[in-house]
């Protein structure tokens, strides 16, 4: 039976596959142009490389407001205000409850009849230098260049789909009359509105000095330049990675008020390039979403497995080693798999029967995917498993192009031969027998 030695196969590519991917956007995202002085503007003078408008160890302010508006004005409405902090250091690891740098802050959000029915929901974070305040109309206490602004909309709409399955022996329908009516009047599928109580707001602990047009995406959605002075604003990030889909909770008429819990943790730079890679699904646009449909859950999953003790909060697994391990390891050990193959010198005790029988199910299983029309990167993960398998033949056989003899005039044949190690074994007696 194949179910089995199936599940166990794919089990250990998907997990190994997702991982090499991880990898291989890191390095090439990530990687930094060596030479950031080469960089011209349209005049052809080389472009300086800019700063931070936040030196470190910046005393600051923070103020986060709510609003169903996505351009905040409403500085004077007092209910506005989620949450003030005042004398935060930019950079500091060590202040706070937990003395790693992290502020939280809990509260309800009370909210109106439009956002019950469907509305959005803003939050809106500043940080200012001491002493100054995000409001523009207050003149004397308000400066641009000691200013840092960044807005989100904190409700997320989720489709929710409608099915009217009738029991063929019966007649009956096991769906609930209200889902029924639901469906009658918005159609096979809703839009609801849902709610995450968790939220952190990371500002990125970085000076580097970014040279405007360098920097790599996805960094450059982040970096913002200040168009008169040249210099870029600290980087602000919503960490929302740890948000799993099973806490979200639909939004409607019942509700009156939402819980909302938020937290404020520094972050190093190459902890967010690790979650900017991990969540943005921007490397798969170009194909077009028919290919690349990996859902929600299907991600959330992937985040469990890699981490399965986390936190009810936002940030993302409790600290071990002081601030610095506050980010899930995504990178593993070397794969268990390939360093027993490419380490093993003697064939004893190996078939090799059963290793071109694995790129025979690892061919099935990719075929049988295909078929079914599964989403991307499952595809391109037993790919790569199938790849692996056929490494393998390469280390119990002697894999050699005979150009001597091509197949149709055209291809080199490709030619078997039992490794030195194997015809000595007692395995290759078994499996000429079996």
């Amino acid at each position: 039976p194949l179910g089995s030695p199936l599940a166990g196969l794919w089990s250990g590519l998907s997990r190994s596959s997702h991982r090499i991917f991880i990898i291989w956007a890191i390095s090439s995202w990530f990687r930094r142009s060596p030479a950031p002085q080469e960089q011209s503007s349209t005049g052809g003078t080389p472009r300086a490389p800019s700063r931070n408008l936040f030196p470190k160890d910046t005393l600051m302010d923070l103020y986060v407001y709510i609003s169903e508006h996505e351009h905040f004005t409403d500085f004077n409405v007092s209910s506005a205000l989620f949450w003030q902090q005042r004398d935060l250091v930019y950079g500091d690891w060590t202040s706070g409850d937990n003395a790693d740098g992290c502020y939280e802050h809990y509260g309800e959000v009370d909210i109106s009849q439009s956002v019950q029915q469907n509305g959005s929901i803003y939050v809106h974070v500043y940080f200012t230098k001491s002493g100054f305040h995000p409001d523009p109309r207050q003149k004397n206490l308000y400066r641009r260049l000691a200013t840092v602004h960044t807005s989100r909309m904190i409700n997320k709409y989720k489709r929710r789909r409608f099915q009217k399955t009738k029991n063929l022996l019966t007649g009956e329908t096991e769906a609930d009359p209200e889902m029924i009516k639901r469906a009658e009047d918005y159609g096979p599928v809703e839009v609801i509105s849902h709610w995450h109580p968790n939220l952190t707001i990371n500002m990125v602990d970085d000076h580097t000095p970014w040279v405007k047009g360098s920097v790599p995406p996805p960094l450059d959605q982040y970096v913002k330049f200040d168009a008169i002075s040249g210099d870029y604003y600290p980087i602000l990030y919503f960490n929302d990675y740890w948000n799993l889909q099973k806490d979200y909770f639909p939004i409607n008429e019942s509700l009156q008020r939402l819980p909302f819990r938020l937290s404020f943790c520094p972050l190093s730079l190459w902890r967010w390039q690790l979650y900017a890679a991990q969540s943005t699904k921007s490397p798969w646009n170009f194909l077009g979403e028919d290919l690349y449909e990996q859902s929600d859950e299907e991600q959330d999953s992937v985040k469990v497995r890699d981490r399965p003790a986390v936190r009810a909060r936002n940030e993302p697994c409790p600290t071990t080693a002081g601030p610095q391990s506050r980010f899930p390891a995504p990178f593993p050990p070397p794969f268990p798999d390939i360093q027993f193959w490419n380490s093993r010198q003697s064939l004893e005790g190996l078939s090799v029967r059963s290793v071109f029988f694995g790129v025979f199910q690892s061919l099935v299983v990719l075929l049988y995917i295909l078929d079914n029309e599964t989403n991307f990167v499952v595809q391109v993960s037993v790919f790569i498993g199938l790849l692996i398998d056929l490494w393998k033949i390469t280390k119990v056989m002697d894999v050699r192009l005979d150009r001597d003899n091509k197949v149709a005039g055209l291809l080199p044949r490709v030619s078997f031969k039992d490794k030195s190690t194997y015809i000595e074994s007692s395995t290759k007696v078994y499996d000429d027998v079996s």
